[in-house]
């Protein structure tokens, strides 16, 4: 078992393959075989995660570090002594993430075979799918900030695969699509300057990237105050390493001293987070607390605050936070099981995972935090609020993922670090199922819709002039009598996601709830109060608005003749709600509440309380257990309750809808207003387009139109260039070349003709005029031959 950390590899590698191989032959295979090879690989990968996590509780939850034989030197530049390897890290936060990526992401694709059946794409969805899990698992699993980049900008490039899948779609939805994906790239690279930022001045400040190097503690006081006392000794064992780069295998394993802290470790040779502690615990005004940003001088505080504040930037466009939180809604444009994998289990919750990873840095960071806490708390309730006045079945549950991702941001933000990771992972399990659950509904519309079309119309093809809309809730209405399976799964999951005892939801959010209420009444920290305060409110929304959706989609009379002949789903869609609807009922036992006011139905008796923040202290030094609070349970219980019985009232017994299409809030004159105004998404996104799209696209367009086009293009290159080259060719060709050169050869040729004419005359045609040449020729040749004697005859009768 000691071995297993050397798994790891692995379980980015067969997805990979998975990805590979349906890309290289999965177009030739059938759908049968394309589904399953991908699905093979992610259950593999599921695999080693319980393998991993086995070695962590046999092990003391002892982390490995691994390096993989052929990456040990990745980004190796000995002359600046840097270097940065391909590191994997095996602690209890990154296979706590392995866990839900895979756990959840086996079920999707589970899902995906048969909601993809048919579609004549099928293998490379597949491929897609396996490629996502590939890098949300080099994400979690990296042991440094630039293997974990490498993983983010991955998922970046998955979501635009993926949102975009139908972008041939006819009727212009196609073209919706392709923006949607361009929108979700646009958005995240944006948030990835500031992430990006942050990579650098970290690396600026410590030299290096690594979280923590082989040898270190990431938390030597784990275990002191909760259930896993009994593994502090096992616990300390990381601290002694083979060399700095851990033994031959990659792993921390070594014979040698046991040290129970990092004091043996010179400050250089920790990683970035153990850096910081040792800089933050030397006094104020100590030498070693400054950091030089070139002409400048910094408190680590004040660089911990820059640093934070850049990483801040990219949670918002990854964990699609305000303000660029504008492109998760339209991710609905990609099929539903993908729609569940970004939402539910992997690349909005990297931001979450970036933060509690960072979450030494977070704690000196107290404006940050605060400002961490106002933007999830900000986010949560505008998504909320915007969620009440949507008829997409999906993009209701789009503005809720926004809103309950702000739920874990504020709880990052108030230091609740253990009670953002639960929630993150109780929402796997139910939002994922709201999803899939949504995906089984809507492809239960659709068919609905082509069996009744085929009635109609005797040929079975809705036709391009069909508006139908599966998505639309006003087509749906008494589906729970058509889809029972599907009805009792959503049902659950909304619970859970509503909050209501004792449902996985209800212990998340309410521990959530329960440290904003510590971190604000307690000990007096705006942010609790902000927290606690929004928080609450929008835990109201979230009940309010999904059983409006409930009711829309499931109660009452069916509104189309689609829904009234709805069929449930195959039995490979609804296992995989089946598993997420336990999941969403027991997901929240592992971290029960120490308060015996809280009825636990006796299980913390059997399986104790605060076992899944006990278990993440091991990798999360600032974690803290808080009970949850018996009378802000209650008020969250009470206001959830009531936002579900409000609903009822308003939206049940076939009322939601009038009979011109509108909501019955939009037909009320009290409510019209608020309702419109969350139905248009608060004019979010035509703020956006007046502020930023329309000005960039001017200016877009005066460079390209005028700059580059008129003026470069016409004017230098047509104008100045193709002019000036046409005027010296001209000058060379006409004076230069046909005046002088020109002239001095025909000059020459000329005097040649004028020359040969002359002698021309010279040839008569007489015999008697050549004899005479001749003569005088020799003549001419026998006075040349006396010459020189003339010449001295003379000189001698001087």
């Amino acid at each position: 078992m000691e071995n297993y950390p050397q798994l790891v590899p692995l379980i980015i590698l067969i997805p990979a393959l998975g990805a590979i191989i349906n890309m290289l032959v999965g177009a030739r295979l059938t759908e049968r075989w394309s589904s399953l090879i991908a699905t093979t690989a992610s259950a593999l990968s599921f695999v080693i995660a319980i393998l991993l996590y086995s070695y962590l509780h046999a092990s003391g939850y002892q982390a490995a570090i691994v390096n993989p034989p052929v990456l040990q030197d990745w980004i190796l530049i000995e002359s600046l002594n840097i270097n940065i390897p391909w590191q994997l890290r095996v602690d209890t936060l990154s296979v706590t993430m392995m866990l839900v990526i895979t756990g959840v992401g086996t079920l999707i694709h589970i899902y995906s075979a048969g909601y993809m059946h048919g579609d004549p794409r099928f293998s490379r969805f597949f491929v897609y799918l396996n490629l996502f899990l590939a890098f949300m698992l080099i994400l979690v699993a990296g042991n440094n900030f630039l293997v974990l980049f490498v993983g983010w900008e991955g998922v970046g490039l998955c979501s635009w695969f993926l949102i975009g899948f139908w972008f041939d779609k006819s009727r212009g939805i196609g073209w919706k699509n392709a923006n949607a994906a361009r929108k979700a790239m646009i958005a995240n690279r944006v948030g990835d300057f500031g992430m990006l930022i942050g990579i650098f001045l970290t690396f600026w400040t410590f030299s290096t990237l690594d979280f923590y190097r082989p040898g270190e503690i990431a938390n030597p006081h784990a275990g002191e105050h909760g259930a896993a006392v009994e593994h502090v000794e096992a616990a300390t064992v990381e601290g002694e390493t083979a060399g700095e780069h851990g033994d031959e295998h990659g792993d921390e394993h070594a014979a040698g001293p046991v040290y129970t802290d990092n004091e043996h470790i010179p400050t250089e040779q920790l990683g970035v987070f153990g850096q910081a502690e040792r800089m933050l615990a030397l006094p104020e005004g100590d030498p070693g607390r400054t950091v030089a940003l070139g002409p400048f001088r910094a408190d680590i505080v004040a660089v911990l605050g820059l640093i934070t504040f850049f990483f801040l930037i990219g949670v918002t466009g990854k964990s699609a936070q305000i303000p660029l939180f504008v492109w998760l809604p339209d991710a609905m444009a990609g099929p539903t099981p993908a729609s569940a994998l970004i939402h539910a289990a992997t690349m909005v919750t990297a931001g979450v995972y970036l933060m509690v990873r960072s979450n030494v840095f977070y704690a000196a960071a107290d404006l940050t935090s605060l400002l961490v806490t106002i933007i999830g708390v900000a986010t949560a309730l505008v998504a909320g609020f915007v969620a009440l006045g949507q008829w997409d079945i999906k993009r209701v549950l789009a503005y809720s993922t926004v809103s309950q991702l702000g739920f874990m941001v504020a709880a990052v933000g108030i230091g609740a670090y253990g009670a953002a990771m639960f929630h993150l992972v109780t929402h796997a399990f139910f939002k994922a199922l709201l999803f899939l659950g949504s995906g089984s509904v809507i492809h239960g519309v659709e068919h609905g819709h082509h069996e009744t079309h085929h009635a109609a119309h005797g040929d079975g093809h809705a036709g391009e002039a069909d508006e139908f809309d599966p998505q639309d809730m006003r087509n749906m209405g008494g589906l729970a009598s058509r889809m029972p399976v599907t009805y009792i799964t959503y049902l659950i999951g909304t619970l859970a996601l509503a909050g209501i005892w004792p449902f996985a939801g209800f212990w998340s959010k309410d521990e959530i709830l329960g440290d904003s209420w510590v971190a604000g009444l307690v000990n007096n920290e705006l942010g609790g109060f902000i927290a606690l305060a929004g928080l609450l409110l929008a835990a109201a929304f979230t009940a309010f608005y999904m059983w409006r959706q409930v009711e829309l989609v499931f109660h009452g009379r069916p509104r189309t003749e689609a829904a009234a002949h709805a069929p449930e789903s195959s039995l490979s869609m609804l296992i995989p709600l089946i598993v997420l609807a336990v999941f969403s009922v027991i997901g929240g036992f592992i971290n029960l509440p120490g308060n015996a006011a809280i009825p636990t139905l006796g299980l913390d008796a059997v399986l104790g309380v605060h076992q899944f923040g006990s278990f993440l202290e091991h990798s999360v030094v600032n974690i803290h257990a808080a009970d949850l609070q018996p009378l802000i349970a209650i008020v969250a219980l009470g206001l959830a309750i009531g936002a579900i019985l409000m609903a009822r009232s308003i939206y049940g017994l076939n009322r939601g809808v009038t009979a011109d299409r509108r909501d019955v809030l939009e037909a009320n004159a009290s409510f019209s207003r608020m309702w419109r105004l969350a139905n248009a998404r608060l004019y979010w996104d035509e703020t956006y387009r007046r502020l930023f799209e329309q000005p960039f696209n001017r200016t877009s367009q005066f460079l390209a139109d005028t700059l580059d086009w008129a003026f470069w293009h016409d004017y230098v290159h047509d104008t100045i260039i193709a002019k000036g080259f046409r005027a010296i060719g001209t000058l060379l060709s006409q004076p230069v070349d046909l005046g002088l050169i020109d002239g001095v050869v025909n000059g020459i040729g000329r005097l040649m003709r004028w020359a040969s004419g002359g002698l021309r005359e010279i040839q008569t045609g007489y015999v008697r005029t050549y004899a005479v040449s001749v003569l005088l020729g020799v003549v001419v040749v026998l006075i040349i031959l006396l010459l020189p004697y003339i010449q001295r005859a003379l000189a001698s009768g001087n």
